[in-house]
Order: C-alpha cells, then sequence, then structure tokens
C-alpha cells in the first residue's frame, strides 16, 4: 500500500470508517487509576492481545482522549487515527507483552504512535519486529557534552560562538558531511559504531562508556543495507540534519537532585552542549527498504495487521533478521555521526576560548537513543523474560544497579536526556526502577509536537517568535527561514509538564533543568 494516512483493518473495501466503528465503546475501555494515568484494556480493536498504559497529562482531559471524541464526532473523516487507537492497534501485533506504553509527548507517527514503547515476546516463535515501532529516522538520539564554562565566561563570546559552530557542523537538509567517506570506510564504520570512531581519533575514549550500548550495535550485516542506503549515507557523515535537529549551548538553570548531578559533572549556570541528531538518510532507506521486504514475508506468513503501517515480520525469519542487522547497522552510523558532530563542537569552543577542549573539561555526559528496538530482559508475570522493546520517541530509562550503564552512574540511574523546543527547557533525568517496572525501562524523549509543520506555518506568527527568543538573549542560526515556525515553542506541548507528569508517575527523575542560550538548526 502507497497509503500515507492509517486505516484500521487491511482489508478491500474497509478503512476509516470501521476505525470509527469502534470508537463509541472508548468509555467502556479506558479506565483511570491515578490522575497522570490511562490504561486501555485489551478487545478494544479486534485481535489486541496486549493492553495499553498510557502517562497522560490532564487525566482524562488530556489530548489522546480528546483525539478519541473527536474522531467520533466527526464519524470517522479525520483522516489521521486518534494515538490511541495506534497505541491498541501495537497491541495487536504477534508477541506482544502487555502493556504497550504511551508516554506525555505522544503524538500521531507512522504506524506507533510517537511516544511509545511495545515489547515483543523474543522466545515467542511468532512475535514479530515492525520497524514502525522504530520510525525512519533509526537512533535518532541526543547527546550532552559539559564544559568547566559558565554563564558569565558567555557575555562576549555568544554570536561569536554560535557563527563559530554554524561554520564548523554542517546543517541543513542535503548537507554534505566533513568526513571523506568511501564505500569501505562507510562500511566499517557500520560494523564499528563508536569504536570506529575512537580508531580515527573523531571521540575520546571516555565518550563511549557514557554512550547507550557503549556506541556499538554488535549484531550487524552492512551487507544487509541496500546500495542506495550507503550511497545516500556517504556523504552525510557528520551532519545535523534538518527538522527538530539541532546543537544548543545551554547553562544549567536548576539543580533538582545535587547527588546526581555532582556524579555527572553539571552544576548551577554551568555551560553544557546538546546535540540532537540521528542516521541521516542512511537510516530512513534502511527503513523504505524494509517495508518492500516485509510485504512478501507477510504474504509468505499469512499475516494480518490491523494497519498496514504495522507491517512486520517474524523476528527469526529472513526479512526480520536483515532489518534487525540493517537497523543495527544504521543506529551505528548515528553514533558515528554524533561522535564526528561532537568533534565539530570541541573544536569550534576551542577556537573560540583558546584552550584546548580537554583543559575546556568537554567531557561527555551521556548519549541517548530514541528511535530503536533491542533485545532486553525485563520481568513479565515475576518472571525474567527476554523481549524486543520497541521504542519510539522514547528514551531508555534503565534504574540504579543496572548492569548495562556505565559504572560511575551506578549509583543514580541511567541519565536521560530530554531534548526541548527551540527556545525552551531541556532536561536532564535519571532512569528509575519504577520505570522498569511499569514502562520497560523508558520514559519521554521530548515535549512532542502539538502542531503539524503546515499548521505551525501558518498559524504562528514569525515577529513574535523572534521577538520572544531576543528577549530570552538565545542567539540563534536557522539554514531555513521556514524552520522559526515549525520550531517555534507554540508547535510543541509543554516541556516541563511532559518531565513532571513523568517524574510524579516514577518513571524517571529530574536532575537538571537546562536553558537554551544559543540554537543552530538545520
Amino acid at each position: 500500500s502507497k497509503a500515507t494516512v492509517s486505516v484500521l483493518y487491511w482489508r478491500k473495501g474497509e478503512g476509516l470508517m470501521d476505525a470509527y466503528a469502534r470508537v463509541p465503546d472508548w468509555k467502556r475501555f479506558m479506565s483511570q487509576p491515578a490522575d497522570n494515568e490511562i490504561n486501555i484494556d485489551k478487545g478494544w480493536v479486534k485481535g489486541q492481545t496486549a493492553g495499553v498504559r498510557a502517562f497522560v497529562h490532564g487525566g482524562m482531559e488530556n489530548n489522546v482522549v480528546s483525539e478519541v471524541k473527536d474522531f467520533a464526532m466527526n464519524k470517522g473523516k479525520r483522516r489521521i487515527l486518534p494515538t490511541a487507537l495506534q497505541l491498541a492497534n501495537a497491541g495487536t501485533l504477534p508477541g506482544a507483552v502487555g502493556p504497550v506504553v504511551g508516554l506525555p509527548d505522544l503524538h500521531c507517527g507512522y504506524g506507533f504512535a510517537i511516544g511509545s514503547v511495545c515489547a515483543i515476546d523474543a522466545e515467542d516463535p511468532k512475535g514479530v519486529v515492525c520497524p514502525g515501532g522504530v520510525g525512519f529516522d533509526i537512533n535518532c538520539g541526543v547527546r550532552l557534552i559539559r564544559t568547566n564554562l559558565f554563564k558569565s565566561d558567555l557575555k562576549d563570546k555568544k554570536e561569536q560562538l554560535v557563527q563559530t559552530l554554524y561554520d564548523h557542523i554542517p546543517v541543513g537538509l542535503g548537507s554534505m558531511g566533513i568526513l571523506p567517506t568511501s564505500h569501505d570506510v562507510l562500511t566499517k564504520s557500520l560494523e564499528l559504531g563508536m569504536d570506529w570512531s575512537l580508531r580515527e581519533g573523531h571521540a575520546w575514549a571516555e565518550d563511549k562508556e557514557h554512550c547507550e550500548e557503549f556506541g556499538r550495535m554488535l549484531d550487524v550485516d552492512p551487507a544487509a543495507c541496500s546500495i542506495r542506503a550507503k550511497k545516500r549515507g556517504m556523504p552525510q557523515m557528520g551532519t545535523l540534519g534538518a527538522g527538530n535537529h539541532f546543537c544548543e549551548v545551554q547553562t544549567v538553570d536548576q539543580i533538582c537532585d545535587d547527588y546526581a548531578a555532582k556524579r555527572m559533572g553539571l552544576e548551577k549556570d554551568q555551560v553544557v552542549v546538546m546535540v540532537h541528531s540521528g542516521s541521516r538518510g542512511f537510516g530512513h532507506q534502511i527503513a523504505t527498504d524494509s517495508l518492500v521486504d516485509l510485504e512478501k514475508s507477510m504474504a509468505r506468513e499469512k499475516l494480518m495487521v490491523n494497519d498496514p503501517q504495522l507491517a512486520c515480520a517474524r523476528i527469526n525469519s529472513p526479512e526480520g533478521q536483515k532489518y534487525l542487522k540493517g537497523m543495527g547497522c544504521a543506529a551505528n552510523y548515528a553514533w558515528v555521526n554524533r561522535s564526528a558532530i561532537t568533534f565539530l563542537v570541541r573544536q569550534a569552543f576551542s577556537k573560540v576560548f583558546e584552550s584546548s577542549a580537554d583543559d575546556l573539561d568537554m567531557h561527555l555526559v551521556y548519549d541517548v537513543s530514541h528511535n530503536i528496538a533491542k533485545f532486553e530482559q525485563h520481568m513479565v508475570n515475576g518472571r525474567p523474560k527476554k523481549v524486543l522493546v520497541h521504542r519510539k520517541g522514547a528514551t531508555r530509562a534503565f534504574g540504579p544497579n543496572h548492569p548495562d550503564i556505565p559504572v560511575d552512574y551506578q549509583s543514580i540511574g541511567q541519565p536521560v536526556l530530554l531534548g526541548g523546543s527551540m527556545g525552551t527547557a531541556s532536561w536532564v533525568l535519571t532512569g528509575t526502577e519504577t520505570a522498569m517496572e511499569r514502562s520497560w525501562g523508558s520514559t519521554c524523549h521530548g515535549s512532542g509536537r502539538e502542531l503539524s509543520r503546515n499548521s505551525s506555518r501558518n498559524g504562528i506568527d514569525q515577529t513574535s517568535v523572534l521577538t520572544d527568543l531576543q528577549s530570552q538573549g538565545i542567539t540563534c542560526r536557522l539554514a531555513s527561514p521556514k524552520l522559526l515556525l515549525e520550531e517555534a515553542p507554540d508547535a510543541y506541548k509543554d516541556v516541563d509538564e511532559v518531565v513532571e507528569t513523568c517524574h510524579t508517575a516514577g518513571i524517571c527523575k529530574k536532575t537538571a533543568r537546562l536553558k537554551p542560550v544559543c540554537v543552530i538548526k538545520g
């Protein structure tokens, strides 16, 4: 199917009106066990074997429920499924283990809603992997670099710094990277991830220790990646990209957990740099190619899904393994990409402040992914079970003493980095045991889009956005003027409310609030 909108059933002659037929029952299946939590029982949509747990701001009056009411009021004429139906549809995937989790930054996406988590039983021979549960920007993620500079050090350097960063880091749609990348070089980077960056001198040894999966997916195969994907990836290594990707110079505005902040080397008014980028055109092509392969697999296995955008394959099928190995390559590409950008950030700071990056203490605090599927062990019905956790617009948030987080963060839990929208705060959080128990070791990833890009361009005033940024003392460099409207704060949910909802639910813990000073976008 070439359709770009969701339909509830993948059958001839049925579509959005069939989805509408399910909507009037929503009150019977939804409940509110806590102020910031909504549950959806199994059975709301056909074939749903896993329930839904959504952490939301505003209880039953939140956007999740409002979308369902609107969908019902318009009798299914709304061209995009409500996120509640997307969550429920994810619970119909073969091998799905409940609950499917929705997070406060939830909004509509391709297949899975953005801001959702779904675990598939990896020991079930019928269990599947679903590219729609990962997204097109595979291993889109965030990293935070600290410095020993403070807000006062930026007073006379801010304009020079933002321009130098903009000059150093390739940004924008179609931008070209600074790394000379041949086919052989690309293949090695796809195999080795950050180990390749270390070998080439683009990363520091300790960077790898402070990176999710230590910056390298092991079960990969560059041969699973198409020539088209490699052609798209070669010129883009070390580029920021476009859309919501950014590089921001920030200052620590507030410390919420003194001990955790100290472990990360953060203190009040300190200057830090946040980088948000992913696997660029390479990852997008891997996802696109997989959808063609999965059509064959679904026909052979006679797999039926409620939404064509939930195309999937048995985990152990040739198509399933090809996707997982290609996805792993794209994840490694993204880590190499963010390492190259970090290299450029360190160079820019060294030039502006006339000191080495080492003397500026530009160490990596952490690097997190928020579009990825990984095999993990979680407790299911009181027993440990291997599951394939799909996180789409969701961040891993493992609690203290978990073996997969760095030694120096064992006592506080995994650092979680949440990037805000342009001109708003970002957050540093930590993972918790509650997240392990209630959300598959996951929490929110950002503020979450409220308006489409088209609605933002048509409904937001450019002058007021510029005035607001200037009043806050924020300096921007944008590769495209339209980004000023598409990425305006009013286009997104309130990031502080999103964080507060997750903090109150116990699926993360506040450490520090960061305030932007310089913003670079593609």
